[in-house]
């Protein structure tokens, strides 16, 4: 595997090299490439080299191994082998690759399809918590915008209580002057 890609955010492509090489140095063919980042991890290779390669003796890392392996080259070599031996025919050889091919497959459309309803699930989640959100803060804003309603007739009413205070102070004043021009005038 050469490694590419940024700082935390590695892919790696597929590659036959001499043992000698360095990791990311000189290599004699390019079979495909391997990005870990997305879910699940893109492999894309090319099956009969890979194979070729495997068949001619290849020493396999450890995780290209496992890719092989999860791609089925190690599979088709193994039947090939017992084909080669004479344990099976070709077209057996052929329906249990298929048959497995099928089932791999199945598995990662199983888990794909998980995936996509697990990411809906958990907007849709996402989106009820931010609507109660919003109706909770919408009611405090209805709240508030009735305590200030009542505040605001509240001091309208003591606005018209203080007016008709002073209406009254001023018709007793009234009153008493001319209570008091009625004194003089009998007077």
């Amino acid at each position: 595997l050469q490694r590419h890609g940024k700082k935390n955010f590695a892919f790696f492509h597929i590659v036959v090299a001499d043992t000698r090489a360095p990791r990311d140095g000189r290599y004699i063919e390019q079979i495909g490439s391997y990005n870990p980042n997305t879910n699940p991890a893109t492999i894309v290779l090319d099956f009969d080299k890979a194979l070729n390669w495997v068949k001619v003796g290849a020493e396999l890392t450890l995780v290209t191994r496992r890719i092989l392996s999860y791609e089925g080259v190690l599979l088709r070599k193994h039947l090939d082998g017992g084909v080669a031996k004479g344990a099976l025919t070709q077209e057996q050889a052929d329906a249990k690759f298929a048959a497995w091919q099928a089932d791999k497959d199945a598995k990662v459309n199983a888990k794909k399809d998980g995936l996509a309803k697990a990411a809906d699930a958990k907007a849709k989640a996402a989106a009820e918590a931010e609507a109660k959100v919003n109706q909770e803060r919408a009611c405090e804003d209805i709240e508030s915008f009735n305590e200030l309603a009542a505040l605001a007739k509240k001091a309208q009413e003591a606005a018209e209580a203080a007016k008709a205070a002073e209406e009254a102070k001023a018709a007793e004043a009234a009153a008493a002057a001319a209570e008091a021009e009625a004194t003089e005038a009998e007077a």
